[in-house]
């Protein structure tokens, strides 16, 4: 059984698109990653998953139950870390996450206490006190001191210091290998790239590449550096092209023959030719338009 599945999952907001035709299979014990900018309907597709929004066609199961008939069910067994967290004012963080806890009629004393003191976290404050961060941290601890079977989490890290970013992932880390589910919605491509096995890019709304980490990352596309006075407007497949005193950089996606016979003859100080990281494939896929694979 999928932990996540979406079935031409939509949402319109009246004629503007949030999410169109979403298929999507995260299997039990992923760690998968959801990639795309601001506005390319990531946090969308988290809050019609969770039922916070009504989809306006398609289906969804999470853990094998609808979103739509057995939502609270579907709580009762999800972790929720939305992208921006809001608490009721006057209540000391303590309070805050007793009332989560309480609304899952759970005893989570033991873990929050824990999760408080791995993320460094004063409960004794008012939410009004607090910094973006350390509110980031309470809607960590109300997240996951219920230890759900799923984790769904909207951009989780913003906010928070590298040290507490690390420690995050630690606690991340820990929850995927007692078999957690975690579904990591993010825009740093270097967190998905570290943390995740398989991961979906998404694109105005639609899914255009899905498959693991290592297979995302593999692609004819290359990264060149050229130091020299060079005339390369013969030459097709260039993208992302930075210019500099030094040179110029960019990715090729075309034919190397083709590269190498426009470079001879000119004037050459030095060329490297590397494999992209993670965020220029990104790139790659979504300033180009890449198709669905």
């Amino acid at each position: 059984m999928n932990a996540i599945e979406t079935n031409k999952l939509t949402k319109y907001y009246g004629k503007s698109r949030g999410i169109i035709d979403l298929d999507l299979a995260v299997e039990q014990g992923e760690f998968f990653g959801f990639i795309g900018p601001n506005g390319a309907g990531k946090s969308t597709t988290i809050r019609t998953l969770l039922g916070l929004i009504q989809p306006t066609t398609g289906s969804a199961r999470i853990l094998g139950k609808d979103i739509l008939t057995e939502k609270e069910a579907i709580l009762a067994q999800v972790g929720y870390l939305p992208s921006e967290a809001m608490f009721y004012s006057g209540m000391r963080v303590k309070d805050v996450i007793k009332l989560s806890a309480d609304l899952r009629k759970k005893d989570c004393r033991k873990e929050a206490e824990n999760l408080c003191r791995r993320l460094d976290l004063d409960t004794s404050k008012k939410v009004e006190e607090l910094s973006f961060g350390n509110r980031k941290k309470v809607s960590i601890v109300c997240a996951l001191q219920h230890n759900p079977a799923v984790c769904i989490l909207d951009e989780p890290t913003s906010g928070l210091d590298p040290l507490m970013q690390r420690e995050f992932f630690s606690i991340l880390k820990e929850r995927h290998e007692q078999g957690t589910t975690i579904f990591l919605s993010s825009h740093i491509l270097s967190e998905i790239q570290r943390n995740c096995t398989r991961a979906a890019i998404i694109r105005e709304g639609r899914i255009i590449a899905c498959d693991s980490v290592e297979v995302l990352g593999r692609t004819n596309a290359k990264r060149i550096h050229i130091q020299g006075d060079l005339d390369l407007s013969s030459l097709s497949g260039i993208k992302d092209l930075k210019r500099s005193e030094h040179g110029m950089s960019f990715l090729f996606g075309g034919d190397i023959n083709e590269l190498i016979r426009a470079l001879s003859g000119q004037d050459i100080h030095d060329l490297s030719i590397a494999e992209p990281d993670l965020e220029e494939i990104f790139m790659h896929y979504y300033v180009d338009g890449g198709e669905a694979k």
